[in-house]
């Protein structure tokens, strides 16, 4: 059982200047952000899309204030249960946890909106660079919530259970976080960073729709060895999440995605460029 003496030496907190305390949680979040913006540059240069670094900064606000707003308000609405519209200013308590995946994508998509609208990117190429990136975030997220230990899988006898202890209880359970943290995270990123180096690059959407397809098949795989969220359980059937509710749209939405990307076949291009006037006869 090396993984539970492991994780038992952890400590969710990664260290402390006076009444200043970071987190793993945090940093997993600043090591995300950091990685997709260097990912995203320079997948761009390859493809030779004329990104400055004016582009990169208005993109990495957009999708950092639209991946934390989503991620939150998805919670609230998903998993909440109703207690945030009983308990509202609670809405606003990040420092409590609650975050979602899934309203995370919807506020990242609504964020490289107003992004492809202020720096003049194609939104679907901008949404391809972002799927390219996300899966390194997603690995720090899964890890750091590895550490913190939460969101834990189901009981198992197996070689790979790890006592989280607390609520989790004493017995073994399925280190759900580090199997997302490896097919969320490292095989997505693989995939996806090794498409995106075939020159010319694939169509406009292309990549957006694979990740949408590949998380959403591997997340649904998941949630049968992980536990559901105490206040909900399970929906229907004693197997049904709400995780698996929400991944299900996202695989059909992802290959509704690669259909249009492959009959499209639009290339990825740069900023739009203002017409220059012409000159009068």
């Amino acid at each position: 059982m090396i993984l539970n003496d492991i994780y038992q030496s952890l400590d969710p907190i990664a260290f402390s200047l006076g009444p200043l305390v970071v987190r793993w949680y945090g940093l997993a979040y600043v090591l995300g952000f950091a990685a997709a913006a260097f990912i995203v540059y320079r997948t761009a240069r390859r493809w030779r899309l004329g990104m400055t670094e004016d582009n990169l900064l208005t993109l990495m606000v957009c999708a950092i204030l639209g991946v934390v707003l989503g991620a939150r308000l998805g919670y609230v609405f998903f998993y909440g249960d109703g207690y945030y519209f009983a308990h509202p200013l609670e809405i606003l308590a990040f420092n409590q946890g609650g975050m979602s995946f899934h309203g995370g994508l919807v506020g990242l998509l609504v964020g490289g909106a107003v992004a492809a609208k202020l720096t003049g990117l194609p939104y679907l190429t901008l949404a391809d660079l972002g799927s390219i990136a996300a899966p390194v975030g997603l690995f720090f997220g899964r890890c750091a919530n590895f550490v913190n230990g939460e969101l834990w899988g189901a009981p198992t006898d197996g070689p790979f259970g790890v006592v989280f202890g607390g609520a989790a209880g004493m017995m073994p359970r399925h280190p759900s976080q580090l199997y997302e943290a490896l097919l969320e995270g490292l095989v997505i990123f693989c995939v996806l960073y090794a498409l995106s180096r075939r020159m010319p690059p694939r169509p406009q959407g292309t990549f957006v729709g694979l990740f949408m397809v590949m998380y959403g098949v591997f997340r649904f795989l998941i949630e049968f060895v992980r536990e559901p969220d105490a206040q909900l359980g399970y929906l229907w059937g004693g197997w049904l999440t709400m995780g698996q509710v929400l991944s299900a749209p996202l695989i059909i939405a992802g290959a509704a995605l690669l259909v249009y990307a492959w009959k499209k076949h639009r290339p990825q291009s740069g900023p739009a460029l203002p017409e220059e006037p012409q000159p009068e006869p």
